[in-house]
C-alpha cells in the first residue's frame, strides 16, 4: 500500500546532470550535497522509494533557450515511468519560449506519453508566467486537464556564483506573476513548488484567495518550513498542501521522519502525505 506520494523529484542521473551543467555545481554548494547523489541512477531511486512504500513524481527539464543546455526529455521520464510503474509518475517540461512547438510537445507528452502534469522553473527558463505571449500554453494545459507546477522563490540553481550565473529570482515571484495566471485560468490547477521564500506569504495569499492554487513543500526540511505555512495548514489550507522533497536535495525517508516532529495537526498529515496528491493529480493508487 502506498503511504505517501512525493510530488517533486528530480532524477539523480547523468542526463539530469548534463541538463544542469555548471548550475549543478552551484546547487551542490548551496545545499551541501555529495555530488555522487546527483548520479545515483534511476534503478536505485526506484528502490529507495519502493522500500519506503512511496511513489515519486519525476520532473522533466527544458531550459534550453535560456541556458543552451540539453533537455531532460519527456520521453526519458515516460520510459522510467513505464519501467517502474509501481513507483514513478511523471510531469513533462517544455520551454515556453519555443511557442507552438512547446504547445505541441505538451499535448504529445500528456496524450501520447501519459505524463500527468507540466513543470516550469521560471528563473532557469527566464520568463514571467503572466506574459500573455505564453497564455496559449496555459490554455492548452488547462484543456488537457492536468496541473501546471511553477517554481516559487529562491533557487539553488546558480546560487553561490558571481551574479548567480545570470539567474534572476524575480521571475519566480508569486505575486503578480502566478496570481495573474491563476486568476485568468480558473480551470487550471496551479501548483506552487516550494513554500516560496522569501515570498511565502504571497504563496499563502494566493492559495487562500483562489481554490485552483496548491503548494508543494519541497526544497525545505520540515523543521525549516516557515511557521506561517504550518499555521495556515492547520487553520484551513490543509487540502492545498502536498508532500515534496526536491530529491535528491532531500531524501524521502529523512523528510517523512522529520515531518512527524513538526506541529502539523494529526488530521492534516495524511492529507499532505497522500490524500491531496491523489485528488489533485487524479490518481487511483
Amino acid at each position: 500500500m502506498v503511504r505517501a506520494i512525493d510530488v517533486h523529484v528530480h532524477p539523480g542521473c547523468m542526463e539530469m546532470a548534463e541538463a544542469s551543467g555548471k548550475y549543478a555545481e552551484s546547487a551542490v554548494k548551496y545545499f551541501g550535497l555529495d555530488p555522487e547523489t546527483l548520479l545515483m541512477g534511476m534503478e536505485d531511486t526506484a528502490k529507495e522509494y519502493r522500500d519506503l512504500d512511496m511513489m515519486a513524481v519525476l520532473l522533466a527539464w527544458d531550459a534550453e533557450s535560456n541556458t543552451g543546455l540539453p533537455r531532460l526529455t519527456n520521453d526519458f521520464i515516460a520510459r522510467n515511468v513505464k519501467e517502474f510503474p509501481e513507483v514513478f509518475l511523471g510531469f513533462a517540461s517544455v520551454d515556453p519560449w519555443k511557442g507552438k512547438m512547446a504547445i505541441a510537445e505538451v499535448e504529445r507528452a500528456i496524450e501520447e506519453l501519459g505524463l500527468i502534469g507540466v513543470k516550469f522553473q521560471q528563473s532557469a527558463q527566464a520568463f514571467y508566467p503572466d506574459d500573455e505571449r505564453f497564455y496559449p500554453l496555459w490554455q492548452k494545459i488547462s484543456d488537457l486537464g492536468v496541473p501546471a507546477l511553477f517554481h516559487m522563490g529562491t533557487t539553488g540553481f546558480g546560487a553561490y556564483a558571481p551574479g548567480g550565473y545570470g539567474i534572476k529570482l524575480g521571475y519566480s515571484r508569486p505575486i503578480p506573476h502566478v496570481d495573474n495566471v491563476a486568476a485568468d485560468f480558473p480551470d487550471l490547477s496551479v501548483i506552487c513548488a516550494h513554500p516560496g521564500w522569501p515570498w511565502e506569504e504571497e504563496v499563502l495569499a494566493i492559495a487562500m484567495h483562489k481554490t485552483n492554487v496548491f503548494m508543494d513543500l519541497s526544497g525545505w526540511t520540515p523543521k525549516a518550513i516557515p511557521k506561517s505555512v504550518i499555521k495556515q495548514a492547520n487553520r484551513g489550507l490543509a487540502d492545498r498542501y502536498m508532500f515534496g522533497t526536491d530529491y535528491p536535495v532531500l531524501r524521502p525517508g529523512y523528510w517523512v521522519e522529520a515531518f512527524e516532529q513538526v506541529d502539523f495537526k494529526d488530521e492534516v498529515r495524511p492529507k499532505i502525505l497522500l490524500e491531496n496528491a491523489k485528488r489533485i493529480l487524479k490518481l487511483d493508487v
